[in-house]
């Protein structure tokens, strides 16, 4: 793990974070730069006359199998140790990218759109939630009898997160308002799954840690875009569904959570007209 730098501005040391390796260690550091941005101890969210690089691909351990999104196997319905193990092993794994994915926009964006200091302070909480719960979730894993890196997953997150790598908002589009709110649709029937399963250990730690956290992510970036168009709402929902449409393929898939949805900012007009596929000028289905 690179050492911290007392004299680090806080993208230097976002640059520390994604240059680590080890998730765990990953986890650990963005722990304690976010504990400094919010106490005070760091204090500068940059230097104008440095001039660093951001990597496009973050550090990462090679012990976890990846593997094309198409040959991911199932995860089943958690009725089962062997689908627990699965469920949890991915939700592990999308916390190390989501990690990844809040320090990559501070050392991104941050310098580049030249944004109010509200901007890192958000995404510093969202980045140390995320670690948190790849924490947490990664030592449920182990209660459960498996660790991260026993079985395969899938890069598609990060994959998402170069195509946006030179837009702010086409980044938060996707990564916040549709990646992680498919999040908010698709965790409570997961809570349930593992409810029904006799596992509410699991459940307890989605439903009272990781749910209600994820809502305050999703809703950190549909601020900054709101922010940014600064526009009347009907315009920034047109301009939101330009970017959606560009950047990610097909339609998004309902139903919608549309209370957790609520919460974080957005209502129906922002997402269901993006679950409809558009017809081209022939009438053709677009694929």
């Amino acid at each position: 793990m690179c050492p911290e730098n007392e004299s680090d501005t806080l993208v230097e040391a976002a640059l520390r974070v994604l240059n680590t390796e080890d998730p765990f260690e990953k986890a650990g550091l963005g722990d304690s730069v976010a504990s400094k941005w919010l106490d005070g101890t760091i204090t500068l969210p940059y230097n104008p006359s440095l001039d660093l690089p951001v990597p496009d691909r973050p550090a990462r351990l090679t012990n976890v199998k990846l593997v094309s999104p198409s040959l991911m196997p199932k995860l089943g319905k958690a009725g089962s140790l062997q689908s627990r193990q699965a469920i949890v092993h991915s939700l592990v794994h999308t916390e190390s990218w989501a990690i990844d994915l809040s320090w990559d926009i501070i050392a991104r964006f941050g310098k580049q759109e030249a944004m109010p200091r509200e901007f890192f302070t958000d995404f510093v909480k969202v980045a140390q939630d995320e670690g948190r719960h790849f924490t947490l979730l990664a030592a449920r894993l182990e209660e459960l009898g498996s660790s991260y890196g026993a079985l395969p997953a899938h890069d598609g997150l990060w994959d998402s997160a170069i195509a946006t790598s030179k837009d702010l908002l086409s980044r938060l589009a996707i990564e916040h308002c549709v990646h992680e709110a498919r999040g908010l649709d698709v965790l409570p029937a997961t809570i349930s799954r593992f409810r029904n399963g006799g596992d509410n250990k699991t459940a307890d730690l989605l439903e009272t840690v990781v749910y209600p956290e994820e809502i305050t992510h999703c809703a950190s970036g549909v601020k900054v875009v709101q922010v940014a168009l600064f526009e009347e709402n009907e315009v920034v929902i047109q301009k939101f569904h330009a970017i959606v449409r560009t950047y990610f393929r097909g339609p998004l898939k309902p139903p919608f959570n549309e209370a957790a949805r609520k919460a974080a900012g957005f209502g129906p007009q922002w997402y269901e007209p993006l679950a409809i596929k558009e017809a081209a000028p022939d009438c053709q289905l677009v694929n």
